[in-house]
């Protein structure tokens, strides 16, 4: 069995931080940092943390893809990536107090280089789990991931599906493994408002029997849920100093799908990813494996 990664508009996040930002004057860096982006890429990462071996596969294209590719290579991370033309986004993470980011569109995709990332996955076995995570390039077209899940399905393995709006309603009636919006975005696929964990626990249902076997939502301070058949647990957060929300969620993922692949036990998934995510939240890039496992046995689930 083996966890591939899809990340279609990966991108090299530039971090860049000053004291104070002056519009119009000249600006120096205190610190600047550049790491290799997307969310499909973080899961790649993370799953190495917990010792999961995986594949990440996508499209990268000019010297930004191969500063992505060179630094999963350097954490020993398989790349089974498309080749593109055009040159893989950077995205701007601007710090002077507050955050601010300014992303790139992504780059323009061919049919050829399309077609090609399809046949990747006509290597996918049964029983193997894709992991479809983040944006899709504008050039792609609103309904690539349904066509890749066609593929997914047609071989016999597993998906999970992080992305919002109507792509996630779509992938839904072909009963992804997991889902795992945050409340925010939970309320933003039904288009309500949310306010209580009832409502969360009666909107996370609905993305069951609309087909995901399973449901995870992050509530950040307040824990997350996990909603399975017809059981709901709840788990704490652990106490720590938020350093970065970046690829929390994505570290989640990893945490869940990656235990869940090892032992089999939902509730130890759900306990490892709750640990990944925080161990994220409280480090300046992604969990390591020293943190996650640090956390892991701060984290108490109860059933509701």
């Amino acid at each position: 069995m083996m966890i591939y990664t899809v990340t279609l508009n990966p991108s090299v996040d530039y971090i860049v931080e000053v004291e104070e930002l002056t519009l119009g004057g000249l600006n120096r860096m205190k610190r600047d940092m550049k790491l290799p982006g997307g969310k499909g890429i973080n899961v790649s990462r993370v799953l190495k943390q917990l010792g999961v071996e995986n594949t990440a596969t996508g499209f990268l294209g000019g010297f930004t893809g191969g500063y992505i590719d060179t630094w999963l290579g350097q954490e020993g991370i398989a790349g089974e990536f498309v080749t593109i033309a055009d040159d893989t986004r950077i995205n701007i993470k601007l710090k002077a107090g507050q955050e601010t980011e300014i992303n790139g569109a992504g780059p323009v995709i061919t049919e050829t280089e399309t077609a090609s990332l399809l046949h990747k996955l006509e290597a996918l076995k049964p029983g193997d789990i894709v992991i479809l995570s983040g944006s899709t390039p504008p050039s792609l077209g609103g309904d690539f991931y349904s066509k890749l899940i066609a593929v997914i399905k047609q071989k016999g393995a597993e998906f999970v599906i992080d992305t919002t709006g109507q792509a996630l309603q779509d992938a839904l009636s072909q009963g992804p493994l997991l889902v795992k919006p945050n409340h925010h975005e939970l309320a933003e696929l039904f288009g309500v408002q949310i306010s209580t964990r009832e409502e969360i626990i009666t909107y996370g249902r609905k993305l069951l029997t609309g087909g995901a076997k399973h449901v995870l939502v992050s509530m950040a301070g307040e824990g997350a849920l996990f909603i399975t058949g017809q059981e709901v647990y709840h788990a704490s957060a652990p106490k720590g100093q938020v350093r970065n929300s970046v690829g929390a969620g994505d570290s989640m993922i990893a945490g869940f799908v990656g235990t869940l692949s090892l032992t089999g036990n939902v509730l130890e998934a759900f306990r490892a990813g709750v640990a990944s995510g925080s161990a994220t939240a409280f480090s300046d890039d992604l969990a390591d494996r020293v943190l996650i496992e640090e956390l892991r046995p701060l984290i108490a689930i109860s059933q509701l």
